[in-house]
């Protein structure tokens, strides 16, 4: 067949190479796009989504300047590319979002160096992210870098040469080699210019679009039963000196796991338990750490290696008491586990633990197996994401408030908190998996208003919500209201929701610090103290979300819900629920509570 048609030689020949790859389904419409254009198939038309055309691979063109040349530079190189037809986005570094960089096919990086080898002022949050335990692995990517600087100094183009090594360490190939330029740097930019566009040439190719089936995410093979390794990348207290509170920020990587969440899931933290708390126990029991018992997953494992890692040997469940005082015999256990003693047994349990009944109520002789056939499965601890996937899709956020306190004489420590806060040391490894959420969901309209009531760490996947707005790009209202203890202490993540007030992402935010007055002041009073507002926002179609405490926090915000409805409303109570029911059937109303 001749090439026919509005498709050149040079086109027919590509088109045809590309044919040889392609499935049965794709060749259709190649043939049928031929036929059209060679005469023997005029019944078929070729398809509109079918197309030769020259491509154009996008371009990222990058810059840090500290005086000004790196910029014109850049806006320089953009401007060529753009004239030879190229796609081009022409960033600054200090705004560039580094989720970009798994996205990004080919980067150019034009920086200069000041000082004793330090990045310009802009550069130095993307330089650092790039040469920490943050960066992803680039091997997608490819790339070039003309490095700015001075010869006089010691550290002639140190940044530029950092940025070239790092990329390529990270995996990234090279598309042209570095150019480092002196003061007069002009002929050798053009020269890097002139080298990058000959590069570029040679990868071009006529490229045709059709329509091909949809691909399927693959799965991660990492689960609840098999879960992650995930490396510990920082683990930051976030409340202040004299906090009553100890709060982390803690960042997981999670490179190489093919984990996706989303905002409003949370993360399953498989911890292992407290050793100092294994001890105990085990010398409570008179029992010897090598001997063998069952583990959870079948086969044998040694008693310590069950009690650590296996087995929960914290929290006291009442078919753990039942067996306990069915071993001991304890007249008094049995008299607690009857059923009108409910409400003495919820005193009992209240700060004890499991080693607390086998001090008080000691079984002399118990064995191993009997111990151990008394526990339940160690149950991984969920925790609400605090980060967004599409801004940091290499990494996972948590906000973890740390369990300690003393009760009947022995400190307390909280399982997967204490883990997490001080047993996982830095370069760590930490289990996880993550545990969708379908029903904590940002609105599927970008541009609807949300409502996030979040105090204390409750706050947490509201940091995620925002983030996904933020890198998403959408255009809907926000509104937080947060609430702590102390102002100065505990304003967890304050310098990112000031951040996020300035650039307007968030619209409102408003505080509530229950420990700075002489009254108590909760997220539900600032509720009520902007009633006519917040009814605004949900006439004009607002979603509201709470996250946090089950037991009082939120069924007090539910009631000062319905007290804005009922108010602002002029209706009956009875209509004022309502409402809320039906916010809530509607998806607009959505609690994560614990």
């Amino acid at each position: 067949m001749n090439p026919s048609g509005p498709l050149t030689p040079q086109q027919w020949e590509a088109l045809k190479r590309l044919v040889e790859g392609i499935s049965p389904d794709q060749i259709l419409w190649v043939s049928g796009y031929l036929a059209g254009f060679g005469g023997a198939r005029r019944d078929l038309a070729p398809s509109p989504t079918l197309r030769v055309e020259e491509s154009q691979p996008g371009v990222t063109v990058l810059y840090g300047s500290q005086t000004g040349n790196s910029e014109k530079l850049a806006q320089e190189l953009h401007s060529r590319l753009v004239q030879e037809g190229w796609s081009v986005r022409l960033e600054a570094m200090g705004s560039y979002k580094t989720a970009q960089l798994k996205r990004d096919a080919c980067l150019l990086v034009i920086v200069s160096t000041h000082g004793e080898g330090d990045p310009p002022d802009n550069a130095l949050p993307f330089y650092e992210f790039l040469h920490s335990k943050k960066a992803p692995k680039l091997e997608g990517l490819r790339f070039s870098v003309l490095a700015l600087g001075d010869t006089s100094y010691e550290y002639f183009c140190k940044t530029g040469r950092d940025f070239d090594h790092r990329l390529e360490e990270l995996g990234a190939t090279r598309l042209h080699a570095r150019a480092d330029c002196d003061v007069d740097y002009e002929e050798t930019a053009e020269c890097w210019i002139e080298g990058i566009l000959a590069a570029l040439a040679r990868d071009r190719a006529p490229r045709i679009d059709m329509p091909v089936p949809a691909q399927v995410q693959p799965e991660s093979a990492y689960s609840k039963k098999h879960p992650f390794p995930a490396t510990l990348i920082e683990n930051l207290r976030l409340t202040g000196r004299g906090s009553t509170k100890d709060v982390r920020h803690i960042e997981l990587s999670l490179s190489g796991s093919g984990l996706r969440f989303e905002p409003g899931d949370s993360l399953g933290v498989v911890a292992s338990n407290w050793p100092e708390r294994v001890a105990d126990l085990l010398a409570s029991l008179g029992l010897d750490p090598s001997s063998t018992v069952p583990g959870s997953s079948g086969g044998e494992i040694s008693l310590e290696e069950a009690l650590l890692r296996e087995y929960e040997i914290t929290t006291l469940t009442r078919p753990f008491l039942e067996g306990y005082a069915e071993l001991s015999g304890s007249q008094e256990l049995g008299q607690l586990l009857k059923e009108e003693s409910r409400g003495l047994l919820r005193d009992f349990q209240y700060g004890r633990e499991i080693i607390d009944v086998v001090r008080g109520y000691p079984v002399h002789g118990i064995t191993a197996g009997q111990f151990i056939a008394l526990l339940r499965k160690l149950p991984p601890r969920l925790y609400s994401i605090a980060s967004s996937y599409n801004a940091n899709p290499e990494e996972v956020h948590l906000t973890v408030s740390v369990v300690r306190y003393e009760s009947q004489g022995l400190q307390r420590h909280g399982v997967a908190s204490t883990f997490l806060a001080d047993r996982v040391a830095e370069d760590g490894q930490v289990p996880v998996y993550v545990d969708s959420n379908p029903n904590f969901r940002l609105p599927p309209n970008p541009e609807a208003p949300i409502v996030m009531v979040g105090p204390g760490t409750g706050v947490a996947p509201f940091r995620a919500f925002l983030a996904e707005r933020e890198a998403t790009g959408a255009s809907g209202r926000n509104w937080l209201l947060f609430g702590d203890r102390n102002f100065h202490s505990d304003f967890l993540y304050q310098v990112e929701w000031l951040d996020y007030r300035k650039n307007g992402l968030l619209n409102r935010i408003d505080v509530a610090f229950s420990r700075d007055g002489e009254e108590k002041v909760y997220v539900q009073h600032r509720m009520l103290e902007n009633s006519r507002e917040l009814y605004g926002w949900l006439e004009e179609g607002a979603y509201f979300y709470v996250c946090g405490d089950a037991r009082r926090m939120a069924p007090d915000v539910h009631e000062a819900l319905v007290g804005v409805v009922k108010r602002e409303g002029g209706c009956s109570r009875e209509r004022a629920e309502d409402y809320v029911k039906e916010l809530q059937s509607s998806k607009r109303y959505q609690r994560d509570v614990y």
